[in-house]
């Protein structure tokens, strides 16, 4: 199962996207205060969920933050997940990660990440 990270809107997550323009110079800087502060408080909207795809040795995450040499961290947050160890990253590109896992039935086997760079 894919997983996307929408980046479309002004929120992303319930964080605020820095605005490139803002016709009142105040309110920028005041938004731009806003998603600094968060980042300084570790609010980077780096992180999302996948489940590992059942049956299955390969699993695509999709997101837009991933590149090419982007490193991908993950949490276990369910018993079958930790039981199973974290998936490998196998391949990386525009948007996308292939990650590289044993095969079993269980459906459950989800984690939680982040993407940094």
């Amino acid at each position: 199962m894919a997983i996307t990270s929408p980046r479309a809107s002004a929120l992303v997550e319930g964080y605020l996207r820095a605005p490139l323009v803002h016709a009142n110079e105040e309110e920028h800087r005041q938004e731009l205060a806003i998603i600094l502060n968060n980042v300084l408080n570790g609010k980077i909207n780096a992180k999302g969920e996948v489940t590992l795809d059942a049956s299955s040795t390969t699993t695509t995450l999709s997101d837009l933050r991933i590149g090419a040499a982007s490193v991908i961290l993950f949490m276990p947050t369910t018993t079958n997940a930790k039981d199973e160890g974290d998936p490998a990253v196998t391949s990386r590109g525009d948007q996308t990660a292939t990650l590289t896992h044993a095969s079993n039935a269980q459906t459950d086997r989800t984690y939680a990440y982040v993407v940094l760079g």
